[in-house]
């Protein structure tokens, strides 16, 4: 559910007053509005939505690594969706940045949820969340050496002979 334009307002100002020069761009994103911001500025609003008496952002729905490997310095990204029962409100919170400094910090004080969540960005992305309680493979093999949602790779063997392209429209 998209939240109004005056609650959006609300929260921009409020962001605005408390994180100055945080705020990348906001924006409505398939009906959720999306605030995209610095990511030193990400833990710190998160836990001041968690507390604000009016937002109340009690529950991370989501939490999910980005990869754009031709966005220069901003690689690398993370989406929060938080979400309000109280107000029915949902936001998107996105912060981006270089691939060959993939450090955060946790949100694992703020929700338990984020525990695997963010573990799971981290084997699959190599995201380290500084300050994670438990930061270490969750899904692949302990010794694995690349991080396979990168998109760093062919998305289909290209060594394969026995696949008919002309079944894929090709």
């Amino acid at each position: 559910m998209l939240i109004s334009q005056s609650v959006q307002e609300k929260l921009i100002n409020e962001i605005n007053e408390h994180f100055q020069d945080a705020l990348v761009k906001h924006e409505v994103l398939y009906d959720m509005f999306t605030i995209t911001l610095k990511r030193e500025a990400v833990a710190p609003l998160i836990r001041h939505l968690y507390n604000h008496e009016e937002f109340k952002f009690k529950f991370l729905t989501n939490l999910c690594g980005l990869h754009y490997p031709n966005q220069k310095n901003q690689e690398l990204g993370l989406m929060y969706q938080l979400h309000s029962f109280e107000n029915n409100y949902r936001i998107r919170i996105k912060t981006f940045f270089p691939i060959n400094d993939p450090v955060i910090a946790t949100v694992t004080d703020i929700f338990n949820a984020a525990n695997w969540m963010e573990r799971q960005e981290y084997d699959f992305f190599g995201i380290e969340f500084k300050g994670h309680p438990n930061l270490k493979r969750i899904l692949n093999v302990d010794d694995m050496t690349i991080f396979p949602m990168r998109k760093e790779y062919p998305a289909e063997d290209q060594a394969r002979k026995d696949k008919n392209d002309i079944m894929f429209g090709r």
